[in-house]
């Protein structure tokens, strides 16, 4: 494929020009062979010829023919020429190919269901590839992603991070305040977002996203209200027995597994709530997660993943 490069005042366009009437000898057939006019190819020779310093080929109305300097040059510039095509095919097909392994990032909040529905999916779309499902910290959810160990991250839909890139939703879910089964709250219908500005809630510390730190806990109610970040909280089976002990509540969402306990109630929110290495492979599971939603068809809630 014809590419067009140039670097110290050296255009690859006329490199590849010259390489190919060197072949040719024609001026005519190295035009239609590069797709383009033929005073275009004139000009490209004649440009690396001043660039050179000398001619490169000798012309007459029967024939054309390299001269010893042409030649030279024809010899030296051949293998770096062939490395540099070779280097950049092999970069496109790459980008081009999904297949390989995909390692997919997700929280201890993630359903399981939904990710063995999301791999499964991926690989029966593109059989060539491999799903490798890998754990990450809920506190520190980006680090192995920055660090390459990860391609993909499966998380809350809360992100304000420069050099990360956002895909598309792959569920949504309602969100609920986690109290303990024998707090006041736990009998409630429902529950508004002022009232926790009379509740202690949990203080997430760095590393831990601040977008989403405030997506899931914001630091005020509607109103203005200050909400009480009190109390430091080190992994989220610190948080939830904070919750179960009648210590804290947690905003969170439906759907999470360790909130799923007899000692734990999940009341719904019904205020307004505050939301916030490419490849082939990461596009093609983007694809299958669109695909997925087509699926099972739009379902508007407060918070994604």
């Amino acid at each position: 494929m014809p590419f067009r490069w140039e670097h110290g005042g050296v255009d690859t366009a006329e490199i590849e020009v010259f390489l190919t009437l060197a072949e040719e000898l024609h001026f005519g057939r190295t035009a239609e062979r590069l797709r383009m006019p033929q005073p275009r190819v004139s000009r490209l020779v004649s440009a690396l010829e001043r660039r050179v310093g000398g001619a490169l080929f000798e012309r007459t109305s029967r024939r054309v023919r390299l001269t010893p300097l042409g030649e030279q040059l024809r010899d030296q510039l051949q293998p770096a020429y062939k490395d540099l095509t070779a280097a950049l095919d092999g970069a496109r097909a790459t980008a081009r190919d999904t297949a390989g392994v995909l390692r997919i990032g997700f929280s201890p909040t993630s359903s399981m269901t939904v990710l063995t529905r999301l791999t499964g999916a991926f690989e029966a779309r593109n059989p060539g590839c491999h799903a490798v499902l890998d754990g990450v910290s809920n506190l520190d959810p980006y680090s192995a992603l920055r660090r390459g160990e990860l391609d993909v991250l499966v998380n809350w839909l809360a992100v304000e991070e420069p050099d990360l890139t956002v895909g598309p939703v792959l569920e949504y879910h309602d969100r609920v305040l986690a109290v303990a089964s024998t707090d006041p709250l736990a009998g409630r219908q429902s529950v508004l977002l002022e009232e926790l500005a009379d509740r202690d809630v949990a203080l997430m510390t760095p590393p831990f996203p601040p977008a989403l730190y405030d997506a899931i806990i914001p630091p005020r109610t509607p109103s203005g209200r200050v909400i009480h970040r009190s109390h430091p909280v080190r992994s989220i089976h610190e948080l939830v027995a904070l919750v179960a002990q009648g210590r804290i509540v947690h905003p969170t969402a439906t759907g999470i597994p360790m909130f799923a306990r007899d000692d734990i109630c999940l009341v719904p929110i019904s205020d307004i709530w505050c939301t916030a290495h490419h490849n082939a492979r990461i596009e093609a599971l983007a694809e299958t997660v669109q695909a997925l939603r087509r699926e099972v068809g739009p379902r508007p809630r407060s918070i994604g993943r």
